[in-house]
């Protein structure tokens, strides 16, 4: 394989910066989107929409440390990171990328297409839950977007695990136990963003909720940002981001250990075809900004109706713990045009009958008609 790389390397598609490899891997990623979505439901095991992979990297920035995800499918996340770093001239070597898939086809997929790029990642072939492959690991950043309410999980098996800090998930769902598990993962000072079914912000089925209550006590959840529908191949389950910080009071950052931030996307997006959604430019911009600006000292950050809201911790547990952003950010304020209320009702009211004697007069006609050729109503 690598020698057909050197090969197609040598062809002229050098052009507006991009090398050989930079196209190639384009071109690779191109064709595992067509293939997910060709596939339909069984194409997201292996596939993450682009959109959101771009989002996640744009919300955490890994500039430099340790990247894990340990349900990688076709690698997306790490191409992703790679692209980042190089974008903001950064060094791609100051990166160490961990991962683990458990579909044998869908790692040399991940393989293949970390090799194109030249990427030098490790990742192993197995069962997070059973057979955790990087049991040492305490990783900078997470991302990562596992299978949604899987049941078939090895729960029972797992009920003393320790990665139960917050509490035993139930044993059929996994949502709780992969939320727990990454953050087992996560460094002193990491950050995780993970993609899950709607249902984990809200969920109080076999233990969820009281789990869910102790992670926000403990002050671990940072922020919650709902998504626009039709952004997966795969699935219509609605989804959203969680974003999880070991420690939110490091110097790096402002202290946020009382509050978390909810983002409310589901107005945003395009479709790019009948059935599917992507988050353009604009709307990646404004979520990761609004992201970064709520976690830097000197940010400019605002509450915006119907977008975004800071939550004090109180305010949550008032809402019993729910994390849904719609609880939280409000309604978009609209603009008013200026015109009294009873002149617009004037105007309506005038429009209307004016729509009533239109249809009179078109019923007449209509009876006309059908009066000349020998029908009458």
């Amino acid at each position: 394989m690598g020698e057909l790389i050197d090969l197609i390397g040598t062809i002229g598609f050098n052009q507006e910066g991009h090398t050989a490899k930079d196209l190639l891997g384009r071109v690779y990623e191109y064709f595992l989107g067509q293939f997910a979505d060709a596939e339909g439901k069984s194409g997201g095991q292996f596939y993450t929409p682009e959109s959101i992979v771009k989002l996640l990297v744009a919300m955490l920035e890994p500039y430099e440390g340790r990247v894990y995800d340990c349900a990688c499918g076709c690698g997306g996340m790490f191409v992703q990171s790679e692209n980042f770093v190089r974008q903001h001239q950064g060094n791609i070597k100051n990166l160490s990328i961990y991962g683990q898939e458990s579909n044998p086809t869908t790692l040399r997929l991940s393989k293949m297409n970390l090799a194109i790029r030249g990427i030098d990642a490790k990742i192993e072939l197995g069962d997070t839950f059973l057979n955790d492959k990087h049991k040492d690991l305490k990783a900078d950043f997470i991302m990562a977007n596992p299978p949604f309410n899987i049941s078939d999980w090895s729960g029972e098996q797992l009920r003393e695990d320790a990665r139960w800090k917050y509490g035993v998930p139930p044993v059929g769902n996994a949502n709780y136990a992969w939320l727990q598990h990454f953050i087992s993962k996560l460094s002193n000072n990491g950050t995780a963003g993970i993609v899950l079914a709607n249902g984990s912000m809200n969920s109080n089925t076999g233990n969820e909720g009281e789990i869910r209550k102790n992670m926000i006590d403990a002050g671990i959840i940072d922020c919650m940002v709902t998504l626009p529908a039709q952004l997966f191949y795969n699935t219509q389950i609605p989804a959203c981001l969680w974003f999880l910080a070991k420690n939110k009071t490091n110097g790096k950052f402002r202290n946020r250990s009382k509050e978390i931030l909810f983002i409310d996307g589901r107005k945003l997006g395009v479709l790019i075809n009948r059935r599917n959604k992507a988050l353009t430019e604009k709307d990646l911009s404004q979520i990761a900004d609004t992201y970064h600006n709520w976690r830097n000292p000197n940010g400019n950050y605002q509450d915006i109706n119907g977008f975004c809201k800071s939550a004090l911790l109180d305010e949550v547990k008032k809402n019993h713990y729910i994390l849904m952003p719609g609880r939280y950010v409000g309604t978009e304020e609209e603009e008013s045009d200026g015109i009294l209320f009873e002149y617009k009702m004037q105007s309506l009211t005038a429009t209307l009958a004016a729509q009533f004697a239109k249809r009179k007069v078109l019923e007449e006609t209509i009876k006309a008609n059908l009066l000349t050729i020998g029908y009458t109503v």
